[in-house]
C-alpha cells in the first residue's frame, strides 16, 4: 500500500513540473545586486552643470587692479539716496552695454527661457502680478524697459534740487537691482562663451564683482535670491594675482564695451541711448555722472572727476 501511493506521489510531482512554464536551472541561483542610478522618486539624478566661468583661466580675467569695496562705500557728504540712484543707473547703463555686445546671440530660438545657473528659470510678473514664461530675450527688454521707465522718471530719480526721493525709493532700487541681477545670471549661464570669444570676460567680471559689491554693501538684494552665483562671487572676491590678465584701466570699460557694441551687428536687442543724466560715471571716462548733474543744478560746480 505504501508503494503504490509513493508511485502515484512520484508520478503528480513528474507530472508538475512538466507542466509548469517555469524551468529550473539552480536550485538558488542569484541576481547580482546591481546599484539603482535613480533617485528613490524614481528619477534620474540630475547631471553636475558644467560652469566655464568658473575655471580659473576666466576668473583670474579683470580690468582692474584695485579693490571695489572703496568705490561702493557712502561718501560722508552724499545723501544715502542720492547715492543709490547715482549707482543704480550706472548699473542699468553699464549692464545694458554689456548684454548689447552678446544679445544677438540671444534669441528666441537659442534661449526659449530666461535660465541661469542650478537649473534656474526666471519667470516675468506684469504690473498685475500674472506670472508669464517668456524667452531670454524678451524677459531682457522687459527689464531694460521697465528699469529705463524708472530710471528716467522725476518723481522717483529726481535730479532737480529740492525735489524728495518717494518713500518707496528703496524697494524700488531692490527691485531694480533684482532684475538686473538675473540679466547678469543669463549672461553668465547662457552666454559666457560668446562673452570669451569677444574676449570681454574681464569686462563682465568686472562689472559682475562691482555690483555684487555694492548690492551687499546696502543689502539690495536677498542673499537667497543670489545663492546660484556664490560660487563665482566667491572666486571673484579673491584679489587679482600680479599675473592676472588685466585689460585696461576701469576707465576703458564703457568705452571698450561701447566698441564693442558698434563692431557686432545686434538684429534683435539693439543697444538703448542712454538718457540725459544718467551717463556712466566720471571714473569711467563717460561725462558727468548724475551727482555731477544734480550738483551743477544746485549751482554747486564740481569738476569731472571728484566724485
Amino acid at each position: 500500500m505504501a508503494s503504490a501511493s509513493c508511485d502515484i506521489l512520484s508520478k503528480l510531482i513528474e507530472w508538475f513540473v512538466a507542466s509548469s512554464p517555469i524551468t529550473l536551472t539552480e536550485p538558488f541561483s542569484r541576481v547580482p545586486y546591481r546599484k539603482s542610478k535613480t533617485k528613490p522618486n524614481g528619477k534620474k539624478p540630475i547631471a553636475e552643470e558644467k560652469k566655464p566661468y568658473l575655471e580659473p583661466e576666466h576668473t583670474k580675467v579683470r580690468v582692474i587692479d584695485f579693490h571695489l569695496k572703496e568705490m561702493v562705500v557712502l561718501p560722508s557728504e552724499i545723501d544715502l539716496n542720492e547715492w543709490l540712484a547715482s549707482n543704480t543707473t550706472t548699473f542699468f547703463n553699464l549692464i545694458n552695454l554689456q548684454y548689447s555686445t552678446i544679445s544677438e546671440f540671444c534669441t528666441g530660438e537659442t534661449c526659449q527661457a530666461m535660465t541661469a545657473a542650478c537649473n534656474t528659470i526666471y519667470y516675468w510678473y506684469d504690473e498685475k502680478g500674472k506670472k508669464t514664461k517668456c524667452t531670454a530675450p524678451q524677459y531682457v527688454d522687459f527689464v531694460m524697459s521697465m528699469v529705463q521707465k524708472l530710471v528716467t522718471d522725476e518723481e522717483i530719480f529726481p535730479t532737480k534740487y529740492g525735489k524728495e526721493f518717494p518713500n518707496s525709493f528703496e524697494s524700488l532700487v531692490k527691485k531694480v537691482c533684482r532684475y538686473l541681477f538675473h540679466v547678469l545670471a543669463h549672461m553668465y549661464w547662457a552666454h559666457f562663451g560668446q562673452t570669451v570669444t569677444l574676449d570681454l570676460q574681464g569686462h563682465l567680471n568686472t562689472l559682475y564683482t562691482h555690483f555684487v559689491v555694492f548690492v551687499r554693501e546696502f543689502n539690495l538684494v536677498d542673499p537667497k535670491e543670489m545663492v546660484i552665483m556664490d560660487d563665482l562671487s566667491e572666486a571673484l572676491s579673491a584679489p587679482p594675482s600680479p599675473t592676472a590678465h588685466n585689460h585696461a584701466h576701469p576707465a576703458c570699460l564703457p568705452s571698450l564695451l561701447s566698441q564693442a557694441a558698434e563692431d557686432e551687428t545686434h538684429p534683435h536687442t539693439p543697444p538703448r541711448p542712454k538718457q540725459a543724466g544718467t551717463s556712466t560715471p566720471s571714473w569711467c571716462g563717460a561725462g558727468p555722472n548724475r551727482l555731477e548733474v544734480v550738483l551743477r543744478k544746485e549751482g554747486c560746480g564740481g569738476a569731472e572727476g571728484d566724485f
